[in-house]
């Protein structure tokens, strides 16, 4: 949001002060500045105001006009003008020979065949709009050859304040709440605004109002008559443009510049198309036109302002086209209202479709602004339109009023919490200049808070600790070391698990790890072929790519290394993220949080990465948890899955997880010659595994004996199934046996197996081996393995 200091000491004197300290003094108690502060008219010199006294058409162009303008000085000046809506008696900007604009210095210059000694400007040449349409109009009666920048506010300081630091404090959405902050800061007394006195319409009749739903707050309004003007004051022009916003016609700058001076958005309607005002939802959907004529799908959840039963305008968002403010308006129905903070915000995110009034209304404005907003606002019409004229009285439904807020407090409560001695009379006047009623009696407080601060600001005692902390200057604290007892804390067993397997993955097998958002990624996955599948959607998602929260991680990862696949030959990525696997019995989402592995490689084939990756999940398991992973074959279920090379992981008889290499189809999407597998583990499955203690066996000193087998297998027969070959045999003297070697043909599938033989107490004898050999080969015989010849 961009602030103007000028129209900030309307509300403060802040003469004699470093008004760049000012602000960044503010940033640092009261909302963040960004970095640059723009210092607007610094560079506009030598503009003045000047009489067009002739214009002739040039000879040779269309365009052209030759122009005879008085500038103040003894002589005439000859000026070539392209601009279509010169005349003569018309006054506007003149930059004399010599003027400064921005980087550019006027000269005489040449212009078909004629010197124009000067430059009649635009507003948006002279930087204060954006019309470029013609030549600036001066209608104020000011001599020629005034400095423009001595009848009109060109000078100023703009300043940006970062909107999220502003959420919290909907009483800062305007100059003047600003202007209280300043004011505290500088110790300067805050000026009250100026307002119409309302009650001298009471006698008036009232507007046919009426609020139909809770979701109205309060609901103001006026009606007014009699307006002539339609083109704003230069001075209201260029404060809403240095704002950030332009100029549209009187009225509609009037509301726009009401709702920068005071935060609160209003609205004008045509009164010859609103009649009867009800502010209510309707049972079914419909389109409504806004005024950027656009069509807006309103549901019945959305509440709208009507006139009886004809909707003209989006309450706190945007009015109708039909009801809007045009140039022959003469009669105005004024609004000014509050509504429901979270009905605003929602509405905002179905309609897709936020604006400067919703933003405000977002952050729970005060309901006792709506009634200040319409007197400043008649204020504002009568001082620029005087012919003006008032005819109902104040029209106000107040629905719905905010608890006021008392806190009850001691000196020895705001030591404590600041650790600093602040006198009795500073907190008062802090607290006083901030607009909080303060009673004192001895070293006891009673805060009433203002009315904009109680909608959700200043609710307990810690938030009057910092209202006084940070007008005092937390740059005033003295420096000091807190001494508190520090207790260590036991890391829980999921984030200990998570820990350990992050530093594994990166300091040994060298793995990327990412942070990806929850959702699926619909159109990058279609890339791929990866259909989203169906689970929780995002409600009025604005964007139906990521409308559709993942069921795994794995899509995500893929898209990943789609987007990286030309950056490095081989490389692997890792993320522990969240899931979401449909609703449990309470409709509420069941989360999990899995670990995903996804490894890419162009130089190694795709059997070896299988077993990369088999082996990165079993030594992890065994450092961790001290014990065995088992595999078993599973059925494709996804479209990224291939359809023979998918397993589960079984770590304690619980599945948890998966791991296979990708399908053939979306591998070719990615890179036709890379091989790409994954792996995706629930985590907290994981850690509830306890973990095995460790055992330590004196190694023999007898010396120990190695048996190798080889075999052929059938197809698709596993190792854990061999192993129940030999599972009863030898169990005092086979200490282990290890896979040393496969062999796969089309028609072959061979496995070499040792056998590891020892004993503490005696050499072992080649036929005490060699019996409990044969019982293990004659095991596998009878499940159909053979050894190979």
């Amino acid at each position: 949001m961009f602030l103007s200091m000028n129209w900030i000491e309307d509300f403060v004197d802040l003469n004699g002060l470093d008004k760049e300290q000012l602000i960044h003094q503010f940033s640092l108690s009261t909302a963040e500045v960004e970095n640059e502060i723009f210092f607007k008219g610094s560079d506009l010199k030598g503009v003045v105001v000047a009489e067009i006294k002739s214009v002739e058409n040039h000879p040779e162009s269309k365009k052209l006009h030759l122009l005879k303008v008085d500038a103040g000085d003894s002589e005439l000046t000859d000026v070539v003008c392209g601009a279509p809506n010169v005349r003569v008696g018309m006054k506007t900007a003149f930059a004399k020979v010599g003027a400064q604009i921005g980087e550019i210095t006027i000269a005489p210059r040449p212009l078909a065949g004629y010197t124009s000694n000067g430059m009649c400007c635009s507003e948006a040449e002279i930087g204060i709009s954006d019309d470029h349409s013609g030549i600036m109009e001066i209608t104020d009666d000011v001599p020629n050859g005034t400095d423009i920048k001595d009848i009109y506010q060109i000078d100023d300081i703009i300043f940006e304040v970062d909107n999220k630091s502003l959420t919290n404090r909907p009483d800062l959405w305007g100059h003047y709440g600003i202007a209280r902050e300043f004011a505290s800061l500088a110790g300067r007394e805050l000026k009250p605004i100026e307002v119409d006195d309302l009650t001298a319409y009471n006698n008036l009749p009232r507007i046919d109002m009426k609020i139909e739903d809770p979701l109205c707050q309060r609901y103001s309004c006026l009606q007014v008559e009699n307006i002539k003007r339609n083109i704003s004051p230069v001075n209201m022009r260029i404060r809403l443009y240095y704002c950030g916003m332009r100029g549209i016609n009187f009225l509609a700058d009037l509301t726009n510049y009401l709702m920068l001076e005071m935060g609160q958005p209003m609205h004008a309607f045509d009164s010859r198309k609103v009649e009867k005002i009800r502010i209510k939802r309707f049972d079914t959907p419909f389109t409504f036109k806004t005024l950027d004529g656009v069509d807006r799908n309103i549901d019945e959840n959305t509440l709208m302002i009507c006139n009886d039963n004809t909707p003209v305008a989006i309450a706190g968002i945007m009015g109708g086209l039909d009801s809007e403010i045009v140039d022959d308006t003469t009669t105005l129905t004024l609004e000014s209202a509050t509504f429901d903070p979270v009905s605003i915000r929602k509405s905002t995110v179905r309609l897709a479709h936020r604006t400067d009034a919703s933003m405000r209304y977002e952050k729970s404005l005060d309901p006792e602004m709506t009634t200040v907003a319409i007197g400043r606002f008649v204020n504002l019409l009568k001082k620029y339109d005087s012919d003006i004229k008032v005819v109902s009285s104040l029209t106000d439904e107040y629905a719905f009023r905010y608890d006021t807020v008392t806190l009850d407090f001691d000196k020895k409560f705001v030591d404590r919490y600041t650790g600093i001695n602040i006198d009795n009379e500073t907190i008062v006047k802090t607290l006083t200049s901030l607009g909080f009623d303060v009673k004192l009696d001895n070293d006891n407080f009673s805060v009433v808070v203002p009315s904009w601060r109680a909608t959700k600001d200043v609710t307990i005692k810690a938030d009057i600790i910092e209202e006084i902390t940070r007008i005092y200057g937390y740059d005033n604290f003295d420096i000091n070391t807190t001494r508190s007892p520090l207790y260590p804390i036991r890391m829980d067993k999921v984030k200990s698990d998570e820990e350990k397997i992050k530093d594994m993955l990166v300091k040994r097998y060298n793995l990327h790890e990412l942070h990806s958002y929850v959702w699926a990624y619909n159109d990058e996955q279609k890339e791929l072929a990866i259909p989203v599948e169906e689970n929780i959607k995002l409600a009025n998602a604005t964007n139906p790519n990521i409308e559709t929260i993942r069921k795994s991680i794995i899509p995500t990862q893929l898209c990943q290394v789609n987007l990286n696949s030309s950056y490095a030959a081989d490389f692997g990525i890792f993320e522990i993220g969240r899931v979401v696997d449909g609703l449990d019995e309470n409709n509420l989402c069941v989360e999990k949080k899995n670990l995903a592995i996804t490894l890419f490689s162009k130089s190694k084939d795709v059997k070896t990465l299988y077993f990369d990756l088999r082996d990165m999940l079993a030594i992890i398991t065994d450092d961790l948890k001290h014990k065995e992973l088992t595999f078993e074959i599973t059925e494709k279920a996804l479209a990224y899955q291939h359809p023979v090379n998918l397993n589960k992981i079984i770590l304690e008889g619980k599945e948890i997880g998966i791991m296979g290499i990708v399908h053939p189809v979306v591998g070719k999407k990615i890179d036709k010659k890379a091989a790409i597998v994954f792996a995706e583990i629930d985590i907290n499955m994981f850690a509830s595994v306890e973990n095995s203690s460790i055992s330590y066996n004196e190694p023999s000193k007898f010396p120990a004996m190695n048996y190798d087998l080889s075999l052929e297998l059938p197809q698709n027969m596993l190792y854990s199934t061999l192993k129940e070959c030999w599972k009863n045999s030898g169990t005092e003297i086979l200490k282990g046996t290890r896979i040393v070697d496969t062999y796969d043909t089309e028609d072959i599938h061979s496995m070499t197996i040792r056998f590891e033989f020892a004993s503490n107490e005696r050499t072992l004898s080649s036929k005490e081996v060699q019996d409990i050999m044969d019982e293990v080969i004659n095991n596998l015989k009878n499940i159909g393995v053979n050894l190979r010849g």
